[in-house]
């Protein structure tokens, strides 16, 4: 049974008094991993001071000032941020072996799949995520063939109910939730029908939907109803027909009341259609910013818009967003999207040691939306480190 938030926090707190119990008695307790004085910042408690960060058995023992005792490893995080294992919730990364590793570089310590396969090719992205380093979890597509050349879902016949609930249940250890693309360039027409054969997927699973929005053909004042709390809106800044703002740029109604019943809107940076800076700015300018960042990343990703992770989150320190809020976005709200993610985006006590070290420089950055154009930030963050399981990932 999947605890909750709370109840996991006590039982990790009790968990890590046991590791300090087993602590020789003789000297202060010994670590497996020290990081030390870096600047910690973890929305899930609050914090954001200078801090150094023990690990005992992979789990996080103690986070404090000026920790004492030794530790097998050392890590010199002085001038750097820490913070939890960043968590991508739209990604490609199932595609091939190669994508969890390397997004794995770039602090990202859990991911998920969402959608690149239906059920005619979900075994293969299962298999990925399996096998991945880090926490790797898939969506499946509604339409059978998972994202497809010139839209999987002209046909509707692609989306099949009753083989998605297939796909689900054969891997119902990784699946964890349905994806619908809707823009018009995939669905057409078919998007409602599309959405609601993807609740009928999802609802015997008790799991949720994400569709992908942008130039859809149905507006989304008939879209938004067909969702539940849970659900998912990825690539929420999409400019063109029927997104987020009316036509004088003023934020839908029905898109602020979709967030009060607890409807989850997700940047998913990607690198065509899905976001350009004038409906960004207008939108955050109204007060509406993503509730969790993504970055709808594959292998190619490093020369594209994209970047990677941290370089997406950037993007919004050059928007005016607080650091907190970003790290929030990228490590505790996006763990509670997802039960399986329920341990992770957080560095209290007894959680397992996953951490990104990021690096903020100073400087002259260029940013890229979808359309090429162009806004300049005077910082950025790097990956600079990643924690395993309480293990430090070697640099490639």
């Amino acid at each position: 049974m999947m605890m909750d938030r709370r109840h996991f926090l006590c039982t990790a707190a009790a968990a890590s008094a046991s590791l300090l119990a087993r602590a020789p008695h003789a000297r202060a307790a010994t670590y497996d991993l020290l990081i030390k004085g870096g600047r910690v910042i973890d929305p899930s408690v609050g914090l954001d001071a200078a801090r150094d960060v023990a690990i005992i058995g992979g789990r996080i023992a103690a986070v404090a000032a000026d920790l004492a005792g030794d530790a097998t490893e050392t890590i010199d995080a002085r001038g750097k941020i820490v913070a939890p294992g960043l968590i991508d919730i739209h990604t490609h990364a199932g595609r091939t072996k190669e994508g969890p590793p390397l997004a794995l570089q770039d602090g990202v310590t859990a991911w998920v799949d969402a959608g690149s396969a239906g059920a005619d090719n979900i075994d293969q992205i299962a298999a990925v995520a399996r096998g991945a380093p880090q926490i790797g979890r898939v969506l499946v597509n509604i339409a059978r063939t998972g994202v497809a050349q010139g839209g999987e879902l002209h046909d509707i016949n692609r989306a099949n109910v009753a083989l998605a609930q297939g796909a689900i249940a054969r891997h119902r250890d990784v699946v964890v939730g349905v994806k619908a693309r809707l823009s018009a360039n995939v669905a057409g027409a078919n998007d409602l029908e599309a959405l609601r054969r993807a609740q009928e997927a999802a609802a015997p699973f008790g799991v949720p939907v994400m569709i992908h929005v942008g130039q859809n053909y149905s507006p989304l004042r008939a879209i938004l109803p067909l969702l539940k709390r849970g659900d998912i809106v990825t690539h929420l800044y999409a400019p063109g027909m029927n997104g987020i703002l009316d036509d004088k740029g003023n934020l839908l109604p029905d898109v602020t009341a979709a967030r009060r019943r607890g409807i989850i809107f997700d940047f998913g940076n990607g690198v065509a259609d899905h976001f350009d800076w004038d409906t960004v700015e207008k939108a955050t300018k109204q007060g509406f910013w993503p509730d969790t960042f993504s970055t709808d990343w594959n292998v190619m990703s490093k020369t594209s818009g994209v970047v990677d992770f941290p370089n997406v989150m950037s993007k919004f320190i050059m928007l005016g967003m607080p650091l907190k809020e970003i790290i929030a976005c990228a490590t505790v709200n996006a763990a509670r999207v997802f039960p399986s993610f329920d341990d992770r985006g957080t560095l209290n006590i007894g959680a397992p040691a996953d951490v990104a070290i990021l690096e903020l420089r100073d400087g002259t950055f260029e940013f890229l939306d979808n359309y090429k154009g162009t806004r300049t930030g005077r910082q950025r963050l790097f990956p600079a480190g990643t924690v395993l399981a309480g293990k430090p990932v070697a640099r490639s």
